[in-house]
C-alpha cells in the first residue's frame, strides 16, 4: 500500500518548506493517518529524488528497467534532455533490437529546452528510435511503459535538472494490465495529436535552425554545469 509512504514523504517536504520560509506551523495539515495494510495484488514502489539518500533513485529505476527491456520502450515526457548514462542506455536497448518510441513536446512553454532537446534527435533517429512531437497542446506527461509490464508515472522529467537537482516523486508499477492501459493511452495521444519525425526531416531543416538547436544544447549544458549538475 503506497498511501502511507507517500503521505509521510509529502508531510516531510511540507515541513522543510515551512522551516525554510520561517513558517513553523503547517496550517491545514490533516491529522488523519494513512492505511498501511496491503490492498490488491499490484506491485508498486514509491520513488523520490532528493539531495540526501535518494539522489538517483528515479533515474536508477529507469536505467534498470531499460537495461531489462527486451521488446518495447514507450516514453512520453515533457522535458527530455537525458544525461549520457540515460542516452547510452536507450541506444544500447535499440542496438539489441528493442523497439523504442519517444513522445515529446511539439508545443513548447520553454523554447530553450525544446531546441536543446531537438539537438539530440539525429542520434536517436539514426539508431532506429521513433520520435513523435505532440502538437495539440503543451505536453505535460511524465510516464513510461516497458515491455507492457513495467510502468512509471510521476513528476520527474527526463532532464538533468529533474533527475539530479529538483525534488521529484514517481510511482513505478509492475503490472501487465496497468502497463497495457497506460501504453494504449500514450498510443492514442500519438495517433490523435502527434506528428512523427524522420531522419530526412532533420536534414531538411534550415541550417540556422540546426545551429539554434546546438546553441540551445550548449546553453542548457552550461546552465546545468553552473547548477553543479553534469549533463554528459
Amino acid at each position: 500500500m503506497l498511501l502511507k509512504p507517500i503521505l509521510t514523504s509529502s508531510q516531510r517536504l511540507w515541513r522543510q518548506v515551512a522551516w525554510s520560509s520561517l513558517k513553523l506551523r503547517i496550517r491545514g495539515q490533516s491529522g488523519a493517518g494513512a492505511q498501511s495494510h496491503a490492498v490488491g495484488n499490484m506491485r508498486a514502489a514509491f520513488l523520490i529524488r532528493d539531495n540526501l539518500r535518494h539522489r538517483a533513485d528515479i533515474e536508477n529505476a529507469y536505467l534498470d528497467a531499460i537495461a531489462r527491456a527486451r521488446e518495447e520502450i514507450v516514453l512520453a515526457n515533457a522535458y527530455f534532455f537525458p544525461g549520457l548514462r540515460f542516452r547510452h542506455a536507450l541506444l544500447a536497448a535499440a542496438a539489441r533490437g528493442v523497439k523504442i518510441t519517444l513522445l515529446l513536446q511539439g508545443v513548447a512553454d520553454h523554447p530553450l529546452m525544446q531546441y536543446a532537446t531537438r539537438a539530440l534527435y539525429p542520434i536517436f533517429l539514426e539508431n532506429g528510435i521513433r520520435l513523435f512531437e505532440y502538437q495539440r497542446s503543451i505536453l505535460h506527461a511524465k510516464v513510461a511503459v516497458i515491455d507492457r509490464h513495467w510502468a512509471t508515472v510521476g513528476s520527474s522529467n527526463i532532464d538533468v535538472l529533474s533527475l539530479m537537482l529538483a525534488r521529484e516523486a514517481n510511482v513505478a508499477v509492475i503490472d501487465d494490465k496497468f502497463a497495457a492501459t497506460l501504453a494504449e493511452s500514450i498510443g492514442t495521444a500519438m495517433r490523435d495529436g502527434a506528428v512523427e519525425l524522420h531522419r530526412e526531416d532533420w536534414a531538411r531543416q534550415p541550417l540556422i535552425r540546426r545551429m539554434l538547436c546546438w546553441l540551445a544544447y550548449e546553453a542548457v549544458r552550461l546552465l546545468a554545469g553552473i547548477a553543479g549538475v553534469k549533463s554528459d
